[in-house]
């Protein structure tokens, strides 16, 4: 008889309602990096992508599980896996274990095999809840497991596609580019680095790889965006360079591609040749002024914000508080230096002491970790999450931290206005920069920003009724006056537009205060049956 793989995430509902840490939820930037901004946030729900990658990639009969209910969950059970996986994170540990508890009750003849970040915890934590434990790639370690016959990299690139809602309005899709795991920056508080022992696996090594899996999504959809899941994806220059040179020679528009990269490897690059090669989007580790990581160097920083800005890059940078060097004053110092490049989003975490990295062996060293999370691991591990002080500070306490981060959130927000209007500020930059420019791929660059301008249109209604300040309305304000006289706006169309988005914002804000909506439906692919 065939061997059944069963692949789950943890079960729903989750978040700080139920138990678990203030920023555990299901999506990166509404539980993240626009915490603070309400109805503004837009919303996508991020899923455990690697599973549907990992059973497009196996033999056996497979089925993927994204956030069942428990009750959903001992349904599938039903189903007689002979191996079930459970993908979790440290702060989701407590649910991997009531997870387990149903496997052992429901189905007890299956193997459990655990996998995600959360492996991050020693085989003796472990040995209680797992028959297998994955801390590698995944697709070679279940082929093992499961006597299949190893394949050759590079696997097979599913299609998977995610959507993006602002009021509650789905504005278009994102497909996402699976380019590498692991990291070889080593920045001492980063799992992700050292969880694969700071080596870089190119799941698509080359820049053809990646260049034809984006031409199949774009055949789905000529309009997709991407996000490319790579810590550093431009730093290697050999695969970036390959891929420019057959955007250039496809005779079509460049993508449009959010990606991960450091300023060591952004300098690698002119503005023509990121803008060229499809990069429209960047998420930036800035940290601290006073940090010293090895990414953060190469351009000047403000030069390098404010180019991109001007050319309609949107960057979201990474701030970090509870360095040793900083107080309240040096915090708000550096964020408000931050906030004068103004990025297009900006995400504070707290300096944390994550299992299996340099900086929690440190602390660990130093006895520094803070005795409630030293004597009690599970809180530790529901805490692990850059949104609570768990070690000790030279001068600040765990509350002054988190306090100050709230702030940090709060300064953003009110000081720069809603991320979305920001965004549309950059692509207006970039559309008057770029559309007389000499290239014809950055010609075509502008008019795709002038595409996605007009599109975002109708939220400026809202921004300007709504928005979080006087500062950031009258922002919103001037803007939208400045595009109109621009691009254009007055059509009857775009105004019922702006009207039927402020009541959506409104319907949002129904739903955010009476958490209506807020958890995602499951969501169930088989493979192979």
């Amino acid at each position: 008889m065939n061997k059944k793989l069963l692949l789950t995430s943890v079960c729903r509902p989750i978040g700080p309602e139920f138990g678990d840490a203030t920023s555990v939820g299901y999506e990166l930037l509404h539980s993240q990096v626009t915490r603070a901004q309400g109805i503004f946030s837009p919303r996508c729900v991020i899923h455990h992508f690697s599973l549907e990658y990992i059973a497009h990639n196996l033999d056996t009969p497979t089925v993927v599980l994204q956030y069942p209910s428990e009750k959903e969950f001992i349904r599938e059970l039903q189903e007689e896996y002979d191996f079930i996986g459970i993908s979790f994170v440290l702060s989701t540990f407590h649910r991997m274990r009531r997870m387990v508890a149903l496997i052992r009750k429901h189905s007890p003849h299956s193997k459990i095999i655990l996998g995600g970040y959360g492996t991050v915890m020693s085989d003796e934590e472990l040995a209680p809840y797992g028959d297998y434990v994955c801390r590698e790639e995944g697709v070679a370690f279940l082929r093992k497991v499961l006597d299949e016959t190893p394949k050759p990299m590079p696997y097979d690139h599913p299609l998977i596609i995610n959507g993006l809602k602002i009021f509650s309005i789905p504005v278009g899709n994102n497909g996402m580019v699976f380019g590498g795991l692991g990291c070889p920056n080593g920045c001492d508080f980063c799992c992700t680095s050292h969880f694969f022992k700071r080596k870089h696996i190119r799941l698509l090594p080359e820049g053809d790889h990646i260049f034809d899996l984006i031409q199949r999504y774009r055949k789905k959809d000529s309009q997709m965006k991407f996000t490319v899941l790579d810590e550093d994806f431009l730093l290697n220059q050999t695969r970036s360079r390959r891929f420019l040179e057959l955007v250039r020679n496809s005779g079509g528009a460049p993508p449009s591609m959010f990606v991960f990269s450091s300023i060591r490897a952004l300098s690698q690059y002119t503005i023509q040749e990121l803008l060229e090669m499809g990069i429209n989007g960047v998420w930036i580790g800035y940290e601290g002024k006073r940090s010293g990581y090895a990414k953060q160097k190469g351009r000047d920083v403000g030069e390098l914000f404010k180019e991109f800005r001007e050319h309609g890059i949107n960057i979201l940078a990474s701030m970090i508080i509870g360095f040793d060097y900083q107080t309240p004053e040096i915090i708000r110092e550096e964020l408000n230096e931050l906030i004068r490049l103004r990025p297009t989003f900006i995400q504070t975490l707290i300096y944390g002491p994550m299992l299996g990295t340099p900086f929690y062996e440190r602390m660990k060293a130093e006895d520094r970790l803070l005795p409630e999370y030293r004597d009690d691991r599970e809180h530790f591990y529901r805490r692990c999450t850059g949104f609570y002080g768990v070690a000790k500070h030279p001068t600040l306490s765990s509350s002054d931290l988190e306090s100050l981060q709230e702030e940090c959130f709060k300064t953003d927000f009110k000081a720069l206005g809603p991320s979305i209007v920001r965004a549309v500020e950059s692509w207006f930059l970039g559309y008057q920069k770029l559309v007389h420019d000499k290239s014809g791929l950055l010609r075509k660059r502008a008019e795709i920003y002038k595409q996605d301008i007009l599109n975002a249109l109708p939220i400026f209604l809202s921004a300007k009724l709504l928005g979080p300040s006087r500062e950031a309305r009258e922002y919103a304000a001037r803007l939208y006056k400045d595009i109109s006289g621009r691009l254009g706006s007055s059509s009857v169309g775009c105004t019922v537009k702006s009207w039927t988005a402020f009541a959506m914002a409104g319907y949002t804000s129904l739903c955010l205060k009476m958490k209506w909506f807020q958890h995602p439906r499951l969501t169930r692919i088989a493979y192979r049956f």
